[in-house]
């Protein structure tokens, strides 16, 4: 009976998950010749990595740079997202905070419209006459240009991610023992000490999670470098959108999609070798 109730949700994995990843495999290696058919080639990744002209160093490459340009921002927003998102979990997950469901509730509201009006709303914002100049001018302060710039993607994908990192470090240190840190505490450790011997390692698994939340759709992301950028931030996400919706070279995008992928699941597997190994080093006090 149990695996009855399975069967749509197998099924639902092969339609969407399994099913496009093959494609997008299968497109990445292959061609199609003058004639329409179609052969084996790993010509679209050499592409990538190509220079344009002889000797051109590689992190001068063309979407080598947008690659890196694509990773630096990502790492930029996640470490951004975990040095604003972690004080709020730990003190949300406090027995002493009491107002920790409003704050959740506040948190989400913002999930439940579109990515795509959120970052609309900075528009209206961070433009040259948008809000928040006009209340620097009232305050008789110097005003602000930062739109389409990276300080404004970067804005963006904080804003529009920083939830996907409170939230699974909120749930681990929810559930976290409190008899732990009493334990802790009970052996002479101060606050200090509980905090990066006990608590920290506990709650590694909700921060590997977190950082893999925030640092996948930030290096994938399009909608937020072309509203906040204004076009003229490249990224890898907006490379394949032109590659598939512009350009019709589903092979080329395909390759791109496949770095990207690749890119991600290094990852994650750093992030989970990180986290065992902080999770078995977190086990004793002192």
């Amino acid at each position: 009976m149990k695996r009855l109730f399975a069967y749509p949700y197998i099924v639902w994995m092969i339609i969407f998950i399994v099913v496009p990843l093959v494609l997008v495999g299968y497109y990445s290696i292959t061609g199609t010749g003058p004639d329409g058919e179609t052969y084996f080639t790993l010509a679209h990744f050499r592409r990538f990595f190509a220079p344009v002209s002889p000797g051109e160093p590689f992190f001068d490459r063309v979407f080598v740079r947008i690659a890196v340009r694509s990773i630096r921002l990502a790492i930029k927003s996640t470490a951004i997202c975990f040095a604003l998102g972690y004080p709020v979990a730990y003190i949300m997950a406090s027995p002493r905070f009491r107002d920790n469901s409003t704050l959740l509730f506040l948190l989400l509201v913002p999930m439940w419209m579109n990515l795509l009006v959120r970052t609309y709303a900075w528009l209206a914002i961070l433009g040259r006459n948008g809000f928040l100049n006009r209340v620097l001018a009232a305050l008789r302060l110097p005003t602000m240009d930062i739109l389409f710039t990276d300080s404004a993607v970067l804005l963006g994908m904080v804003y529009n991610f920083l939830p996907f990192m409170i939230l699974p470090i909120y749930a681990v240190l929810k559930k976290m023992d409190p008899r732990i840190i009493e334990a802790a505490q009970d052996l002479g450790a101060n606050q200090l000490q509980v905090f990066l011997r006990v608590t920290f390692p506990l709650s590694m698994p909700g921060v590997a999670s977190g950082i893999t939340m925030v640092f996948m759709p930030s290096a994938a992301t399009f909608i937020i470098a072309n509203l906040l950028g204004g076009g003229q931030y490249f990224l890898l996400g907006n490379l394949v959108e032109q590659q598939f919706l512009r350009t019709g070279n589903w092979h080329f995008g395909s390759a791109v999609t496949v770095i990207m992928m690749l890119l991600m699941l290094i990852s994650i597997f750093v992030l989970s070798r990180v986290d065992r190994d902080d999770v078995r080093e977190g086990g004793t006090l002192f």
